[in-house]
């Protein structure tokens, strides 16, 4: 099976690092001093007090790559625009792309029925470059649970967690999804195929949706924003939005946000990947967790309050830093 693992950084480096050492045909997107390092060393997987080495093939440019079974992107979701047009050379005619990426995938209406059906969301897809550059019949959502660092450049520290839910935008158990369920599980982690999976991206989403803002903005880890009384009840007014929108839309939680918040604070001391991003002065990733929530609050003319107040600053935060520019 060729698997390549478009954005091969702290997850995408555990991906590909269990599934080579399994024995799968890996090829791995990264730069820099990252790139420069797995290149030379290998990549280095540290989990549970152990060390491991994997040599996948480790590529800056998609075109040498060829032809993929399975593209993982492990990209920040807010990349995808710019790097759509340079993955054509890994589609091969039956390629499938699984968009392991945080908040509202770029193809969330495809395959569902209803009035929105194939509605294209500008907050995460501007202009619907990556739906026509990449097709929606290509996508299989999958939601990352794990928690990774990179320690150091072809270093990456596993912290908590190995499940990977995987499920077609239709809700179908196709031959696809099943194989690439197999390989996971081969590869040492836990993943199962979800039939809507959508109810699953929010429960994501209803943690990531506040948590990361909210420690960008006040450099506090996740257990603090989850678990300290003032920030958490900002999580909650977040969430209880967040809730309101999801189920105009069909979703259906399986649990309450005191379970999820509690499930957050339980990961420990972790800097979220937002404020991981803010101290290394890299985009953040604001539309896909947050302006898409808006962006479907107006379209089910739910009010959005506490998430446009936290919206507002943590866009005004990413130009205080210098982080681009970031569109209202």
């Amino acid at each position: 099976m060729r698997i390549c693992i478009y954005g091969a950084g702290a997850i995408g480096g555990y991906l590909g690092a269990q599934l080579w050492l399994a024995g799968e045909e890996v090829t791995l997107i990264a730069r820099g001093a990252h790139l420069a390092a797995m290149r030379q060393r290998g990549l280095e997987l540290r989990i549970a007090g152990e060390r491991r080495i994997a040599r996948p093939r480790c590529l800056e440019h998609p075109a040498e790559a060829g032809p993929q079974d399975y593209v993982l992107l492990t990209v920040k979701a807010h990349a995808l625009p710019s790097i759509a047009p340079g993955m054509q050379p890994l589609l091969g005619e039956h390629t499938a792309v699984v968009t392991a990426t945080n908040g509202i995938p770029w193809w969330y209406f495809h395959g569902l029925a209803g009035p929105f059906e194939n509605r294209r969301l500008q907050s995460v897809d501007p202009g619907g470059h990556v739906w026509n550059g990449i097709g929606p019949q290509r996508a299989i959502g999958c939601i990352a649970h794990p928690a990774a660092e990179i320690a150091a450049p072809g270093v990456v520290r596993h912290i908590k967690g190995r499940r990977f839910t995987l499920g077609e935008p239709d809700g179908r158990r196709s031959e696809r999804v099943q194989a690439l369920c197999g390989a996971l599980r081969k590869a040492g982690f836990k993943s199962g195929i979800h039939p809507d999976l959508r109810n699953e991206i929010w429960v994501k989403l209803w943690g990531n949706l506040c948590c990361n803002p909210i420690s960008a903005l006040t450099c506090a880890t996740l257990d603090k924003v989850a678990g300290e009384p003032g920030t958490a009840a900002i999580c909650r007014q977040m969430m209880e939005e967040a809730q309101a929108v999801a189920e105009r839309l069909g979703v259906r939680f399986r649990m309450d946000r005191e379970q999820r918040l509690a499930a957050a604070a339980e990961v420990g001391p972790h800097k979220t990947s937002m404020l991981q991003d803010l101290e290394q002065g890299r985009p953040l990733e604001i539309d896909p967790l947050i302006g898409a929530v808006q962006e479907l609050g107006r379209l089910v003319e739910v009010s959005t309050p506490s998430i446009d107040l936290i919206c507002a600053l943590i866009r005004q935060r990413a130009r205080s830093a210098g982080l681009g520019v970031v569109v209202d």
